[in-house]
């Protein structure tokens, strides 16, 4: 089935390209299914190059999902015209008075920001607390994961010395989880932050599941009991060029980061980089839709009640 994105959506055409089903909002008001209502927030500077990523992650699925795209503020961006913003975004103030199947945060630059020091910190706070009795299911990518963990369980902010970078491998600890189902017991998957997230911390500090952890990265994957959060620290929506144009930012910002690590061929940044996560990364997002949110959201959303949530997985 097709994800239903506005027709003019500049990710509309690239993702046809790669044969993508996507329904133009026209065919779609002609069909008689309920499809999910998805809001994605999207906190990145490039907001065009980053809503196609995560557009292309829920397509893969049975299910019709239809996408709104929500931003935290109207102020402008250097990294994304203002007509794209008016014409394809909304404004929190117009979606809060209804519910929604799920939600997906996206991650954000602020690795080395304290989270009272965020401009949009009082937002993020408002949207996170509306989520609880507006969404039947939350995605937390990267820099959010850490907001959410902040805001659910207040946890402080822990970064780590020098920046996690590259492709790291992860084994799963309970392959019967809904989220993890079909995962092979190692997989790869792209990390690019600062932020630390210990699974000794977690498993001290709060009651989610810790599903997928490296070696290395620490936690990548973790649910709370019911599945209405799932915190995700990596980038499974990343290109395979996506750490690559970073890396090389970064070198001509004279930050002087290493080199994304088990990612470019002999670890030589001349070499064209070979994803290795695509496939985790639509399975993720497929199980996210199936099992956390088709399976547990009200078929009327209007019926939005925590009374329908149980702690069942099947």
């Amino acid at each position: 089935m097709p994800i239903k994105i506005p027709d003019r959506l500049p990710a509309t055409d690239i993702l046809r390209s790669e044969n993508i089903f996507v329904m133009s909002e026209a065919r779609a008001a002609t069909q008689g299914i309920r499809p999910l209502k998805v809001l994605l927030l999207n906190l990145m500077p490039k907001k065009i190059e980053t809503e196609t990523q995560f557009l292309r992650l829920l397509s893969n699925s049975p299910l019709q999902v239809d996408v709104e795209l929500l931003r935290i503020d109207n102020r402008p961006t250097r990294n994304t015209p203002t007509e794209h913003l008016d014409t394809f975004y909304r404004q929190f103030e117009m979606v809060k008075d209804r519910n929604f199947d799920g939600l997906i945060v996206t991650g954000a630059p602020l690795g080395l920001v304290q989270f009272e020091d965020v401009l949009y910190w009082e937002e993020i706070q408002i949207i996170m607390n509306w989520a609880k009795e507006h969404v039947t299911s939350t995605m937390f990518v990267c820099w959010a994961a850490q907001a959410g963990l902040k805001l659910l369980y207040d946890l402080p902010k822990r970064t780590r010395k020098e920046k996690i970078s590259g492709v790291y491998e992860h084994k799963i600890h309970d392959r019967h989880h809904p989220v993890l189902r079909g995962f092979d017991d190692l997989f790869k998957a792209p990390h690019s932050r600062y932020a630390d997230f210990s699974p000794s911390y977690l498993a001290e500090h709060t009651d989610l599941d810790i599903l997928a952890t490296s070696e290395v990265a620490g936690v990548y994957l973790a649910s709370t009991k019911d599945k209405r959060n799932v915190f995700v620290t990596g980038h499974p929506e990343y290109e395979v060029d996506t750490l690559h144009h970073e890396y090389i930012r970064d070198c001509e910002q004279g930050i002087e980061p290493n080199m994304p690590v088990n990612y470019y061929p002999d670890d030589n940044a001349c070499n064209t980089p070979v994803a290795s996560w695509r496939s985790h990364g639509h399975l993720l997002f497929s199980n996210w839709l199936n099992y956390c949110v088709y399976q547990q959201t009200p078929y009327d959303l209007d019926d939005f009640s925590e009374a329908n949530f149980t702690k069942d997985d099947e």
